[in-house]
């Protein structure tokens, strides 16, 4: 079994070395300490409110896709039409005044296609079945996924999650008593600094979810208009080179990998047919919502959708598949994993899992998939962000969907379940 101490001990010092963690909105890193929510950091100052919430179109006989409802498997059979002709249910309306939006092209596209909630304000059965059905990612990294946005950015007892910004009036049970769901746009969980074309957090006081043309100019360039592996590799390198030279707040934890996987779905899911397809300007920019400006740079244009005459993946986008992926990306331009206390003051993270040493990753594919299991389940959900002692059914929530589909870490457990179970059998003596 992996250690438990380095866990532990990654999360002392990653406070103690860039003490700007604590002051982020949501849930502190630490679990050795009070937990608090800044007041002094800028967020989006009002998140759209529709009154008229409907949930995602449903599915039926004539339009099954993958076949995937109510959060359970689909076929995993692919190389479908998306939207299928005559389905005027998920036909594309772009998003209003009233309606979430937020760090993610794909799912901003879902949601503008009606395979999640119009307004923004999803489900975890919603995440899941739309990963099948629209994208045929495969059904245990379907679980994966939406387990981490609802875990670490949503609610946790209602299962539901903001896809942009904070919505805790909508997504909890309690309102804002138990701190506040920050949703996706929440710093250093999904969304972290070196986003391919969004802001780092400090560098834009607190927004990190418009997106910012500039930056998907230089992917495109970097790209030459070709969005494949090998380019998204060096515009990631150049990503990470950038902020670390001007962002003195820069941040490059272990959760950083996700970023990776984030990179790997422009070539992987994006393209008609996925990898048999090309992923050109034409389809990034369906997805990114961008178009030419007529001056040789790009404007963002509000419309998130799929290209005309789309066809997802045929065989399902499974964890190996992303876990190998990201290996690959990251091996192509290895960087260090840790932070800057102050600008040009860069700090290596120690040991993390056995897999960072030195701030170098040093693991291989199936440390990622671990990893991936231990993001779910070893870090504080936004529901719980002002609570010190944190309730046991916060983290069996994250266990209690990623064990059934990950029997491979049967026997890991995470720091923190182990710490939940030791409080609650406190509490129970």
């Amino acid at each position: 079994m992996r250690t438990l101490v380095s866990i532990a001990a990654l999360a002392a010092q990653a406070i103690n070395a860039f003490p700007f963690l604590s002051d982020m909105p949501g849930p502190h890193s630490s679990l050795f300490s009070q937990i608090k929510t800044a007041s002094t950091v800028k967020r989006q100052s009002t998140c759209p409110y529709n009154a008229n919430h409907q949930g995602a179109a449903p599915y039926n006989s004539q339009y099954p896709y993958a076949g995937a409802k109510n959060g359970l498997p689909g076929t995993g059979i692919g190389g479908i039409k998306v939207p299928a002709d005559g389905d005027t249910a998920h036909a594309f309306e772009a998003p209003g005044p009233n309606d979430i939006r937020g760090p993610c092209p794909g799912l901003n596209t879902a949601a503008n296609h009606h395979f999640l909630s119009h307004d923004g304000i999803t489900t975890f059965a919603e995440l899941v079945d739309m990963q099948q059905n629209l994208y045929n990612v495969d059904y245990d990294l379907a679980v994966t996924l939406a387990t981490l946005g609802v875990a670490l950015d949503g609610d946790v007892l209602t299962g539901k999650l903001s896809i942009g910004c904070d919505a805790t009036s909508r997504t909890s049970a309690t309102g804002n008593l138990l701190g506040d769901e920050l949703g996706l746009n929440g710093h250093n969980k999904f969304e972290s600094d070196t986003s391919l074309t969004r802001n780092d957090y400090f560098l834009a006081s607190g927004d990190d979810y418009t997106f910012n043309s500039t930056l998907f100019a230089s992917m495109s360039t970097t790209c030459a208009n070709n969005f494949n592996r090998d380019g998204l590799a060096l515009y990631r390198y150049q990503r990470y080179q950038s902020s670390l030279a001007n962002n003195p707040n820069f941040y490059f934890g272990p959760k950083a990998l996700l970023l990776y996987g984030a990179a790997t779905f422009l070539y992987e899911l994006f393209p008609s047919f996925g990898p048999e397809g090309t992923p050109d300007l034409a389809t990034i920019s369906s997805f990114f919502g961008a178009e030419s400006d007529g001056n040789g740079g790009f404007r963002f244009n509000n419309r998130e959708m799929i290209p005309a005459d789309w066809y997802n993946r045929r065989l399902p986008y499974n964890i190996p598949d992303t876990a190998a992926e990201i290996l690959a990306l990251y091996l192509k331009y290895p960087v260090l994993f840790g932070g800057n206390a102050g600008k040009g003051n860069f700090d290596a993270l120690g040991s993390y899992s056995g897999d960072f040493r030195g701030g170098n990753f040093t693991g291989a594919a199936k440390d990622v998939t671990c990893l991936l299991y231990q993001f779910a389940t070893d870090d504080v959900p936004s529901s719980l962000a002002g609570v010190l002692e944190l309730p046991l059914q916060a983290v069996e929530f994250s266990v209690g969907k990623l064990n059934p589909v990950c029997s491979l870490f049967h026997g890991f457990l995470s720091f923190s379940v182990l710490l939940q179970y030791a409080i609650k059998k406190g509490e129970e003596r």
